[in-house]
């Protein structure tokens, strides 16, 4: 009997407010109506603990950078705690996105401050007069923050998004390499193409305690925007690689784009004509990118100063005093990019016209080189490509057969320790080997312990006299880039200079 009249209180109610719903929609115009109710929301708000904020998709007729970026950082880790999802992949990338679905939440912590985002959809009742359609549907992300941590948290929370969602996009999208080129016929000096070199430090044949401190100092330069305004420095840093030919610069340079996610600019200074150009070219290149110059001790007359011959000067006739600077190259190319204008671009002015650029300068004789170029703030870290040592080696046996030194027999991997350090050759050499016999594990092993001992005895044998012939050969080698890019250079060359070598012993 008690049930039976709670339920007949129960639907007396619903009426009345059914029949005081219907009186307020008689009586209230609809303005009215909606005046009232965003009065009585103001008002509750007063009480709340929690302040709003709306991060519409559309800002007026054009795309809402923050919103996009808010969607990116949600869904970098909305997959770990959301329940429904949405998946989309960008044009040109081939990771797949988390996004959260329609009228979806989720919590965030910052700084030790919990924030919660919405996202919410509605129907859009109508289309704005303007020349360029919009959304069928209304999209925001509604952030409820605490009102006492409103003043603490939010700039820098958006900062922070802002650079995380950056972050994400430039690991999605596909990395380039750049070439320049001055015959570009639409204008543009550079041109890119897909960069897919699959180094990395793990493949990279190289000792792992100097990979492990490479790696520690990309790191801290990748992170180290406070510490460069802190300090007054350009946001850069200088690498020089030097070393016998084949020591893998190169990978090097692959796995330090791979490492950070650069883009690599490959700058070819033959094709540059003056000191104005080379700045052009600089300003044309984008931040979060390594620019590379290899063989710089052959690429132009840049060669030690001091080492040099004195040349006579060109004396300028308006004023006998004062050389002639603008003189071309002595290769016949008419290049007039000095070497003041390549350290001007490396460490200048000019050098901070972008932000988190590496540079990268590759040589196989350092001692070639200008001292003027190798001061610190130019080449911050100097790495000597060696040749291969036993724990490189373990790397390319892993690499190319499957397996490292520990699972060779022990006397095998105690000569190859002893050898390898003798026979002094290059991580390519070794490569080589490897790949021929990769099917075959024992063959491989057995054949490179063979040509690792021929090559020490040769080494004994001859002492210093085979790196002098190798010496030789990478000079002959400079001698023919030289002599290709300028063929008014080419010389009669003698014959085999390491039997000539060996004559005069």
């Amino acid at each position: 009997m008690a049930e039976t009249g709670s339920w007949t209180s129960l639907a007396s109610l619903l009426g009345t407010l059914a029949f005081c719903q219907t009186l307020l929609q008689l009586v209230l115009p609809p303005e009215l109506r909606l005046a009232s109710l965003k009065f009585l929301g103001r008002a509750l708000r007063c009480f709340s603990s929690y302040c709003y904020f709306d991060v519409a998709e559309m800002d007026g007729v054009n795309t809402n950078e923050l919103y996009n970026a808010v969607q990116l950082y949600l869904g970098s880790f909305a997959s770990a705690s959301a329940s429904r999802l949405s998946l989309t992949r960008a044009r040109n990338s081939s990771v797949t996105t988390f996004g959260l679905s329609n009228n979806d939440s989720i919590t965030d912590v910052f700084d030790g401050v919990a924030v919660r985002w919405e996202h919410a959809v509605t129907q859009r009742q109508s289309q704005p007069s303007s020349w360029r359609p919009l959304p069928e549907e209304n999209r925001s992300f509604k952030l409820r923050i605490r009102k006492r941590d409103k003043d603490l948290i939010l700039n820098s929370y958006l900062d922070h998004i802002m650079d995380k969602a950056n972050d994400i996009r430039r690991n999605n999208q596909e990395r380039l390499i750049y070439t320049n080129s001055r015959s570009d016929s639409r204008g543009r000096p550079w041109e890119s193409v897909p960069f897919k070199h699959p180094s990395t430090f793990d493949t990279l044949a190289m000792d792992p305690e100097k990979k492990r401190d490479i790696m520690e100092d990309l790191r801290d330069f990748a992170a180290g925007q406070a510490f460069y305004q802190r300090t007054g420095r350009a946001w850069k840093r200088g690498y020089l690689l030097y070393g016998p030919p084949g020591t893998g610069k190169s990978s090097m340079i692959a796995a330090m784009a791979n490492f950070l996610g650069y883009d690599i600019y490959d700058l070819e200074l033959t094709e540059v004509p003056s000191n104005s150009e080379l700045r052009k070219l600089l300003m044309k290149t984008s931040s979060k990118s390594i620019i590379v110059i290899e063989d710089i001790d052959c690429s132009v007359n840049l060669s030690n100063r001091s080492k040099a011959p004195k040349a006579p000067v060109p004396q300028n006739y308006s004023d006998p005093g004062a050389p002639n600077a603008a003189s071309g190259s002595q290769d016949g190319t008419n290049n007039t990019m000095t070497l003041s204008g390549l350290l001007n671009f490396t460490d200048g002015l000019w050098s901070c016209c972008g932000s988190e650029r590496i540079f990268v300068f590759t040589t196989n004789h350092i001692d070639k080189l200008d001292p003027a170029l190798l001061r610190s703030g130019r080449m911050d870290m100097r790495i000597y490509m060696s040749y291969c040592s036993y724990p490189a080696l373990k790397i390319l046996l892993r690499n190319y057969l499957g397996s490292e030194g520990e699972e060779l027999s022990q006397a095998v991997a105690s000569e190859l320790r002893e050898v390898v350090e003798k026979a002094k050759m290059t991580p390519a050499d070794i490569s080589e080997v490897l790949i021929k016999n990769r099917r075959n594990k024992e063959k491989a092993v057995s054949e490179l312990l063979e040509v690792l001992k021929a090559r020490a005895e040769r080494n004994e044998k001859y002492g210093g006299l085979r790196e002098e012939c190798d010496s030789n050969g990478v000079e002959e080698e400079e001698q023919e880039k030289r002599a290709l890019e300028s063929p008014k250079e080419v010389s009669d060359r003698e014959n085999d200079s390491c039997k000539r070598v060996e004559d005069e012993r």
